[in-house]
């Protein structure tokens, strides 16, 4: 079992930066599989970026490439998600997900565990 607890949303203007946290309980967080998704109302999720449990392999969604930074520290069961040059487009509920075998996807339906996410709001 894993428990996840993001935090560092916030209001934010346009170009600025943003640094979300995902605070993992559970001695399975090391093997996991770690992404970030974002939803708006009335869209579906969105993936964002995910991160190997060994931190080798990366992946980041086209929208946010060049501009996100996902990683993370299996010592303090923590994901982290730079944010920089955020757009208004960029506004979401963000949500943490856990992978637990460790098989790095876009695909919100292979994640076991979510947060109950954190509000990014960008304006204009």
């Amino acid at each position: 079992q894993v428990q996840l607890v993001e935090s560092g949303g916030g209001l934010v203007q346009a170009g600025g930066s943003l640094r979300l946290s995902c605070a993992a309980s559970g001695r399975t967080f090391s093997r996991a599989a770690m992404g970030w998704f974002r939803r708006v109302p009335g869209k579906e999720r969105e993936f964002v970026a995910a991160i190997s449990w060994s931190g080798g392999r990366i992946y980041y969604g086209d929208s946010v490439k060049g501009r996100f930074t996902i990683s993370r520290d299996n010592v303090k069961n923590t994901v982290y998600l730079q944010m920089s040059r955020l757009k208004p487009e960029d506004t979401a509920v963000y949500y943490c997900a856990a992978e637990r075998s460790g098989i790095l996807g876009t695909n919100p339906a292979a994640y076991d565990y979510w947060g109950q996410g954190t509000q990014v709001t960008v304006s204009s």
